[in-house]
């Protein structure tokens, strides 16, 4: 399993790529680890968890640097994800307790009930590139909390990634098999699911991948949590701040090299406000310093990979083909490395692939209203539900779209963003079920009833 440098084509290392007996070892160490990991009192769970944040904070530009020579992400976003990791083991090194605690009910005198949540077991991880680090807390920070153990199947192109989470866990003096990674070809999953002695999986990726997942862990009556793709919309209303809109949406779009699930993907604005928007956005966008990854002063470092850039890039030129007008951008830069520039596009014509599928990549595609009908119409003319954004400067007004937006998140006046204190997770084919906050940490637990006479 090579790791590839995208900034300049090279390869950083090989990794020995494991095998199905490796991953049926693994599965035994795991569920032999859960007997004893269960049984250790919450709180000191929750302390192994805090020490976990104080391992991240001690090694984040170690941390850093491997997930910007891996898959391109500028070296200040990186530092920022190894922090953000840290913040959501914090999180639930303080607040486990209180989201796991029995809820009483009521009940005859002389008796006594209550809903308690114990963990299931082993949980299987199967996680995406774009967030190496921060998709892999998101899960393990909760329900290793919980009780369960983890076993985490990374994405290919970030090995050296996978490995240093593995290392976060052991460095924090987690028992041996709480947490391992496994560099496992994704066709040696389906296997995995359908072990008994797998009890639940989760999974962030793209739409086939969710399917393929939640087909086989159905089968075998496994619960699941899917985190899919998204397609944004960013709704800019008639009365909003055009130029806090238009600074905030250049790096809602681009962040990350514009390769999020929950980046504004499709910017629908209000006529009367449309041609402000543009030419600030534009400019925004055109604003952005593209360069080398390591680079202090780097804000769009390369895609990920080549040949996903080359499908990104397809995207762009079937949507120009039909009719649509780049503003700026739209062409791979003439350097190496998978590099390609902020893009704005216009005029996408109904259907074609910056109108209806998932562009992952730094591209936006804005849409011209005529009213606030017509936005929240546009905002839910989409396969997708994950997340969304409005702007308006009137808060009620705000509240009001928001509600009419078909998301599993919608944030007026902010971009979108997943954050520990909040449940995050989308509808239609964005996926079900939630992350994080207390709704997080109880999507993989037996909710047990317990009565006593």
């Amino acid at each position: 399993m090579d790791a590839v440098n995208p900034a300049t084509g090279e390869r950083i290392d090989t990794y020995e790529e494991h095998t199905g007996d490796d991953a049926d070892a693994a599965l035994d160490r795991a569920t032999e680890a859960f007997e004893e990991w269960r049984e250790r009192p919450l709180r000191e769970r929750e302390e192994l968890l805090a020490s976990a944040a104080e391992v991240l904070r001690e090694n984040e530009e170690r941390y850093a640097e491997i997930m910007t020579r891996e898959m391109g992400k500028p070296i200040t976003q990186a530092r920022s994800e190894v922090e953000k990791c840290a913040w959501v083991c914090d999180h639930y090194a303080e607040n486990a307790s209180a989201y796991l605690n029995p809820e009483p009910h009521p009940s005859p005198p002389g008796s006594d009930v209550e809903t308690v949540y114990d963990p299931l077991g082993p949980v299987l991880a199967v996680m995406p590139w774009n967030f190496p680090f921060w998709q892999v807390f998101r899960f393990a920070a909760p329900y290793l909390t919980a009780g369960n153990v983890g076993l985490l199947k990374h994405a290919s192109n970030v090995p050296g990634c996978a490995m240093a989470i593995e290392e976060v866990f052991r460095e924090a003096g987690y028992p041996d098999d709480v947490f391992q990674s496994l560099l496992l070809p994704s066709d040696l999953i389906d296997d995995m699911l359908a072990d008994e002695r797998l009890r639940a999986a989760t999974l962030t990726g793209s739409g086939p991948a969710g399917r393929a997942v939640a087909s086989t862990a159905g089968k075998n009556l496994k619960k699941t949590v899917l985190e899919l793709g998204g397609s944004d919309p960013f709704v800019v209303l008639d009365d909003a701040d055009v130029e806090a809109a238009a600074e905030t949406g250049a790096w809602a779009r681009n962040l990350n090299g514009g390769q999020s699930c929950i980046a504004a993907k499709r910017f629908v604005v209000h006529t009367d406000v449309y041609d402000e928007f543009l030419d600030s956005f534009v400019e925004e966008v055109e604003s952005l310093t593209v360069g080398d990854p390591m680079d202090e002063d780097t804000e769009v470092g390369p895609q990920a990979k080549a040949d996903l850039m080359e499908e990104f890039h397809e995207q762009v030129e079937a949507s120009v083909e039909a009719g649509a007008e780049v503003l700026t951008g739209g062409e791979p830069l003439d350097r190496e490395g998978a590099y390609y520039p902020p893009t704005v596009l216009t005029n996408v014509p109904e259907g074609y692939p910056a109108d209806s599928e998932e562009l992952f990549g730094p591209a936006a595609a804005v849409f011209e209203v005529d009213d606030e009908e017509q936005a929240v119409e546009k905002a839910n003319d989409t396969q997708f539900g994950l997340g969304a954004s409005v702007w308006t400067e009137d808060r009620e007004r705000g509240q009001r779209v928001a509600r009419r937006i078909d998301a599993g998140c919608v944030y007026v006046n902010q971009l979108v963003k997943s954050d520990p204190r909040v449940p995050f997770g989308g509808i239609k084919e964005s996926g079900y079920g939630r992350e994080l906050s207390g709704v997080g940490i109880r999507e993989f637990v037996n909710r047990k009833t317990v009565w006593v006479e």
